[in-house]
């Protein structure tokens, strides 16, 4: 494919924004419109960036792909709709906030041979890219994921939040499948939609015998975002708000017939940790993705394991 590819991004609101600024200055993509029923935040991120606004779907197969911002509710109709016209598609986390509804998106992209992709920011965080290199054999990850509650998200905590974590998780293990769940789950906040949950606390262990521990909630004063990962010899440690790593490697010189008691260090690595933001790294992934230079059913394969672990937390709460 040659020249830029013309994008089109539904949804305007604080991610689509984000979005919009990424795909109007990538130097492989150009944003060819901004569609959002609202007239007055749409046309605001169109005008910005010099892009056409529209308020509905209509023409959507006149664009090289698409890239899915709305609210997490309208997923499955605006999705299944751009697949339908036939045009390679980028969707938000989670694809849809059911597992049916996921499951139904994925067959009509394997059906329709279309590219399909959801958004696993985290993924593309340089931070968990470093780590995911680094580690070996993984016998214990622990994820916290806290935030200030925000009205604006109807979804609970485990669609929200908690998938980012679990999809880490997941890949860390290598793809593993969990055998068994220990879940508590609490809703607290009077403004909370009835069974969107505010907190979610879920134990997990895996069919190789890995366990994981992953928190989320949005009753958080502060952003927590932060992860460990412990294998035999080495605890990783990320903060993934700050894309930060450090290493940790305990040891100890046991005693002999000149040295009397013993001594213990830890060492201490924290690599540099380079590369773009992770909307960037996404957006790049994604055109390869368009372009054919990256797998599409592995990357549609990709989609669901974690979709498939939250549904089982929420059955198990």
């Amino acid at each position: 494919m040659s020249g830029a590819l013309r994008i089109a991004l539904v949804g305007s609101g604080s991610m689509g924004r984000n979005h919009a600024r990424v795909i109007a200055t990538g130097p492989r993509t150009e944003l060819a419109a901004v569609i959002d029923p609202h007239e007055e935040s749409g046309r605001a991120v169109a005008d910005q960036y010099g892009s056409a606004w529209q308020p509905d779907l209509d023409g959507i197969g006149g664009f090289d792909a698409v890239v899915v911002a709305a609210a997490t509710e309208a997923h499955h109709d605006i999705a299944a709709q751009v697949i339908d016209a036939g045009r390679p598609l980028l969707v938000e986390k989670p694809l849809c906030p059911s597992l049916e509804q996921s499951e139904d998106l994925v067959r009509a992209s394997e059906a329709a041979g279309t590219p399909l992709m959801c958004g696993f920011l985290e993924r593309f965080n340089p931070a968990v890219m470093t780590a995911m290199r680094m580690i070996d054999e993984p016998v214990y990850v622990r994820a916290q994921r806290h935030s200030p509650y925000a009205p604006r998200i109807k979804t609970g905590v485990a669609w929200d939040l908690l998938v980012h974590d679990v999809d880490l998780v997941v890949r860390a293990f290598g793809e593993q499948q969990p055998e068994s769940f220990d879940v508590s789950v609490g809703q607290f906040h009077p403004s909370s939609v009835p069974g969107a949950e505010d907190v979610v606390e879920a134990g997990v262990r895996f069919t190789g015998g890995g366990i994981a521990s992953v928190s989320a909630s949005r009753l958080g004063q502060v952003k927590v975002r932060s992860m460990v990962i412990q294998e035999l010899d080495r605890m990783i440690e990320i903060d993934l708000l700050r894309r930060g790593l450090t290493s940790y490697r305990h040891s100890s010189i046991e005693p002999d017939d000149d040295f009397v008691g013993f001594r213990q260090f830890t060492e201490i690595e924290v690599p540099e940790i380079g590369g773009a933001e992770p909307l960037v790294s996404q957006l790049a992934h994604f055109v390869e993705l368009v372009e054919g230079r990256v797998d599409v059913d592995a990357e549609r394969a990709s989609i669901l394991p974690a979709h498939r672990v939250v549904d089982e937390v929420l059955r198990t709460r």
